[in-house]
Parts: structure tokens; C-alpha cells; sequence
């Protein structure tokens, strides 16, 4: 997945554009001085079908390790201060 880029100029405006993504439904998953990198899981809407599909062979073990996966990433973007020259 291509990962967005969005410029701040300020580290106010950078501290707030995180919490602004927080408040989307984003996490954090690394930060830094300069940059910080946020991402939004999708959920998983096969669940039900999987445990159906595997239950009968694995006893619930293979619903259980799908279960403790985590959802694929819908969107990642990068926040990154760019200092005025």
C-alpha cells in the first residue's frame, strides 16, 4: 500500500494533526521528533465463516489464531515536519 505523506510546518500543528488522527480511529506506530506514523486497521468481516470453515477440523484452534490476527491495513500516512529553508 502507498503510504500518504502529510507536511506540517509547526511542532504544534504536528502534535495536532496526530491527535486529530487518533481521533479518526488511527494508532501510532512509531513517532519521532520530526515524524510520526499513523495507521487504520480495517476490520475483519469473515469471521464467522471462518470459524464455521475450521471449527470442525481444528476445534476452534484455527478460529482462535485468526481471531489474534490483526486486520488489514486501510490506510497509513506518514506526518513529517518540514522546516522552512
Amino acid at each position: 500500500m502507498a503510504q500518504r505523506i502529510r507536511r506540517v510546518s509547526t511542532l504544534k500543528e504536528f502534535e495536532r494533526t496526530i491527535d486529530d488522527f487518533i481521533t479518526q480511529g488511527y494508532k501510532v506506530i512509531s513517532r519521532g521528533e520530526e515524524t510520526a506514523t499513523v495507521i487504520k486497521r480495517g476490520k475483519k468481516d469473515k469471521h464467522l465463516l471462518v470459524f464455521l470453515l475450521t471449527f470442525w477440523f481444528t476445534v476452534g484452534f484455527g478460529n482462535v489464531i485468526y481471531a489474534l490476527l490483526p486486520g488489514k491495513v486501510e490506510d497509513e500516512v506518514l506526518v513529517r515536519i518540514e522546516k522552512e529553508s
